[in-house]
């Protein structure tokens, strides 16, 4: 594989990009089970997760809050790069040894590309299985979208490949040779919605009712690895899975017909589209994550975490809506995890 050498900045991506029609949709939240496992099966990813994530403690919070940056990257236009930079220094303290011995630093350009190319990647599956699919002119697209997208970061171009099929190569050597399941991943493997604290049940009921969607998360992640991390995972996948899958792609893509945007799109996203149609001011402040989804009180001072201002009234439910809806809320189970899993 040719490394892509640095290059001048780049413009951001705006309305008439792929990348704004797909990133921002709700329906990426149908994959949040594949991309958690898939980006924690890195390494070193995955041992800065263990070593100085919080995501057991308070996984509803951490996620969604996590959302509005990194779709900022994408949707905020002329501050894309400004987000991209704040992104960069969440990251600068996560570093340290992990269990095996091995160093790790998540701004080492090799691993903070892989979440990137996740994202990117997390985008092609989407289209593919729940929006009507993609041609390979629209593939090759979205791969020069996605290196625009990467430089906003103001990391290192020396991981990123130069072409669409260099990086199908480097998706297939990074599966195959690379990716392991560690403790991390197999958090993501044994998740559970969390109720949301304005649902009036008790927890255990709201368990039980919607056992069957988290069974159905793991299921659309098994599809969507490659053969060779289901292989790696001990997941199970037939034809008739496949088939199934395809069938509830298109219904799922057929639904959405009539799903308005306040609803299909992520809130930085909505915004961003009002904003480039002139329908609020260019330079409106950039919609920012409900206040309850804020770290801990003893971590608010830690530069890896992300602090969202308070909201009107306005923003918070459309963040509500979104973030309670959106499969990516997801957290992992109370119970110890098995090495081996079944994608049912």
């Amino acid at each position: 594989m040719t490394a892509r050498a640095a290059n001048p900045e780049s413009d951001p991506l705006g309305p008439d990009s792929l990348t704004w029609k797909y990133f921002g949709d709700l329906r990426t939240g149908m994959l949040g089970v594949w991309i958690g496992a898939i980006q924690n099966m890195y390494p070193e990813l995955g041992a800065g997760v263990e070593e100085h994530s919080i995501l057991l403690r308070e996984p509803l919070q951490r996620v969604a809050r996590s959302v509005y940056p990194i779709m900022g990257v994408v949707y905020d236009g002329e501050r894309a790069a400004q987000t991209g930079a704040q992104i960069r220094a969440f990251h600068t303290t996560i570093k340290g040894v992990d269990a095996e011995g091995r160093r790790y630093h998540a701004l080492n350009p090799e691993t903070f590309y892989w979440a990137h190319a996740t994202f990117f990647m997390l985008i092609l599956k989407t289209a593919e299985y729940f929006c009507g699919g993609l041609t390979e002119a629209e593939k090759h697209q979205l791969f020069d979208e996605h290196v625009q997208w990467y430089r906003m970061y103001g990391m290192s171009m020396r991981p990123v490949p130069e072409t669409w099929e260099e990086f199908q190569e480097y998706w297939d050597t990074k599966c195959r040779d690379e990716l392991e399941i560690n403790r991390a991943t197999l958090d993501i493997f044994n998740i559970r919605i969390p109720k949301p604290w304005f649902v009036l049940m008790p927890t255990p009921v709201w368990d039980q009712l919607f056992r069957p969607l988290v069974g159905a998360q793991r299921w659309i992640a098994a599809g969507l690895f490659d053969p060779t991390l289901r292989e790696k995972a001990g997941m199970r996948w037939t034809p008739g899975d496949e088939v199934l899958l395809r069938i509830f792609g298109k219904l799922v893509e057929l639904a959405f017909v009539a799903v308005p945007d306040e609803i299909r799109l992520h809130p930085r996203a909505l915004s961003a589209y009002r904003r480039a149609s002139g329908k609020i001011p260019a330079d409106a402040p950039l919609v920012e994550a409900p206040s309850f989804t804020a770290p801990p009180r003893d971590r608010r001072g830690m530069p890896m975490h992300y602090l969202p201002h308070r909201k009107t009234l306005l923003d918070r439910a459309g963040s509500l809506v979104h973030t309670t809806f959106s499969l990516s809320v997801l957290r992992p189970a109370r119970k110890p995890a098995q090495r081996r899993t079944s994608a049912a």
